[in-house]
């Protein structure tokens, strides 16, 4: 099935009459035809149903470290799709015209998650990553691709603010077996103002992830001039990752660029990065890169007991990679963290669009 609109679950009858959504802590109260603020889950008579299932806005392989994950295969091709739409509202958001598009004729590519596992298999990924909107929003469509690519012995990788209810989570973090989430900022008053959201649910996702679930996390956090670029708040953050989840979680401090409702501020220095991931790493945190730019020393992965360099990579390009197949350094025979195997031939920093590849 596919291109239609599906029965969606999370979801109860108020005393009113209305439906309420309970994917993501937004709780959309609906009456007959209305959407919720993600715009693709929608109430149709007495029932809400997601719009976008089987629907994509494109497919590619990219290198993993785009999503960016660093400890997950080191320079595997993954298989990367989104749909439309996003339950944040992010003024600053880098994939607006997806994101934020509410014209469903441009989901012209229909796949059924049968379909995307096996041509990410003829491909040759090593996974399919849910990306370039939020894969919360569509959670009956990339749990059921999942499915698909597991029993074609794929990995999934979602790539996600984080932003779901604790009755939501544990189903749709079960199908992942790694996860970019994009803590956007260590402060509530950006969260509401810039993202029409709140930090609180986020947090709490985070610490169910890293203390309660076998994925592995990733930590992304754009850094946007004069917003959330403090030494305080980065040093807070920095803090509560090392000490309520785990040193070893690696964060991503990434480069904004000026875009969407975000337009006046300048894009983010070098030297920014690199202030940012100092204070990380001086707050306890054992693997911080910056990201979006060309700096090798902000992409180096290094050995957390004895400092030997393990993989340099420039932007999304591996260097060197001395990490051996059981994921230890092979200096201290310290296991680093992360998922790792037999290393080939980094797929570099290529994209490749693609199509569905489809079997009669």
């Amino acid at each position: 099935m596919s291109g239609t609109d599906w029965p969606a679950r999370y979801w109860h009858r108020l005393d009113d009459g209305r439906l309420q959504c309970d994917l993501c802590p937004r709780y959309c109260h609906l009456h007959e035809g209305q959407r919720g603020a993600c715009f693709v889950r929608q109430r149709v008579g007495d029932i809400l149903v997601l719009t976008t299932y089987g629907r994509s806005s494109g497919f590619c392989i990219d290198p993993i470290e785009k999503k960016p994950l660093n400890h997950f295969h080191p320079g595997s091709a993954v298989f990367s799709f989104g749909t439309a739409g996003c339950n944040l509202a992010c003024k600053f958001c880098q994939n607006w015209d997806i994101s934020k598009s509410r014209d469903m004729d441009r989901l012209m590519d229909a796949a059924a998650p049968a379909e995307i596992a096996a041509t990410a298999a003829h491909w040759g990924c090593r996974s399919v990553a849910f990306t370039y909107n939020d894969p919360v929003i569509f959670a009956e469509y990339a749990i059921d691709t999942a499915a698909a690519c597991h029993a074609c012995g794929l990995h999934t990788v979602a790539v996600t603010a984080g932003y779901i209810d604790a009755g939501a989570r544990a189903e749709f973090f079960a199908a992942m077996d790694a996860a970019n989430v994009d803590l956007k900022a260590f402060s509530d008053d950006f969260y509401r103002e810039l993202c029409g959201a709140r930090l609180q649910p986020v947090l709490d996702t985070l610490q169910w992830l890293v203390h309660e679930s076998k994925v592995w996390v990733e930590l992304t956090t754009l850094l946007i001039p004069g917003r959330n670029d403090s030494d305080a708040e980065l040093t807070a953050l920095a803090r509560w990752v090392a000490t309520e989840l785990r040193p070893d979680v690696p964060l991503h401090f990434t480069a904004f660029h000026p875009d969407f409702k975000l337009t006046e501020l300048p894009p983010t220095p070098l030297a920014t990065l690199q202030r940012a991931r100092n204070i990380a790493r001086a707050a306890g945190l054992h693997h911080v890169y910056t990201g979006n730019v060309h700096d090798r020393a902000g992409g180096t992965t290094c050995c957390s007991a004895c400092g030997a360099t393990l993989i340099v990579r420039d932007w999304y390009e591996i260097l060197d990679y001395r990490v051996d197949a059981d994921g230890r350094c092979p200096a201290c025979a310290t296991p680093l963290a992360g998922r790792f195997g037999t290393f080939e031939t980094p797929f570099g920093a290529r994209r490749i669009p693609v199509a569905i590849h489809r079997h009669s």
